[in-house]
């Protein structure tokens, strides 16, 4: 382990603390918001630890809030975290070849650790910065979930802080990266049409499900269909 440590270089170790420290206060706001919500604390903790995926964990949250029965809000976070499947290829040689240290690799990935790992061509520095971002990421994590959970507790209506509002916010800003992209824009658009319309006459959590028809604006798309690929393209 203090290995890891010191192969990663100074620069990428500041970011990672930095991302990690901006993390912990998004798991504030899920903790609270859990228990201002209704839930008892154990929930979001337990969560945290088992699920450690804060897009997947938001939306779950959204749909329990909003009324939406588990499998829904299982379904809506099985659906956001199936990015993570592309990402396990790109990063399957810093997992080790153990099957306890893939397991182990794979229930700590996140898009943080994913992105520092692949900063680095050098295999020592790739796995170094894969698993110091992940370890750190999932004790600040679930740390702040706790404290969270704990706050929201105390604080009893969380609107006074305001943090209500941050549900919407942290998607938005997990959302917004991939809207510069026209064709996945016009994607989001037209699934975000379909889900505001459903949830007029559906349970909620399936209006967000059925936002996935958007995905037949993306898959129209010239460079999908004739799957046209820019030779010079290459991962930095």
């Amino acid at each position: 382990m203090r290995s890891l440590w010191r192969t990663v270089d100074r620069d990428t170790l500041r970011d990672i603390v930095l991302v990690c420290l901006a993390d912990a206060v998004v798991a504030v706001s899920f903790g609270a918001i859990a228990v201002s919500g209704g839930l008892s604390p154990w929930v979001p903790i337990v969560m945290s630890l088992l699920v450690f995926a804060g897009g997947a964990q938001f939306a779950a949250l959204g749909v329990v809030l909003a009324g939406g029965g588990p499998v829904a809000a299982v379904a809506t976070g099985l659906l956001l975290n199936a990015r993570l499947l592309p990402f396990g290829f790109a990063v399957a040689d810093v997992v080790g070849r153990r099957w306890w240290t893939r397991l182990i690799g794979a229930h700590l990935m996140t898009d943080e650790a994913v992105a520092f790992a692949l900063r680095h061509s050098d295999p020592r520095q790739r796995r170094a910065a894969y698993w110091v971002c992940a370890i750190m990421l999932f004790v600040l994590w679930n740390v702040a979930v706790v404290v969270g959970a704990l706050a929201g507790g105390m604080v009893g209506d969380t609107n006074v802080l305001g943090l209500d509002a941050a549900f919407p916010a942290v998607l938005l800003a997990l959302t917004l990266p991939a809207l510069t992209d026209r064709g996945v824009r016009d994607s989001a658009l037209l699934g975000a049409a379909v889900a505001l319309a459903a949830a007029m006459f559906l349970p909620a959590g399936l209006p967000v499900l059925l936002a996935l028809v958007g995905l037949v604006a993306l898959l129209r798309r010239p460079q999908v269909a004739g799957a046209q690929i820019d030779p010079d393209w290459k991962v930095s």
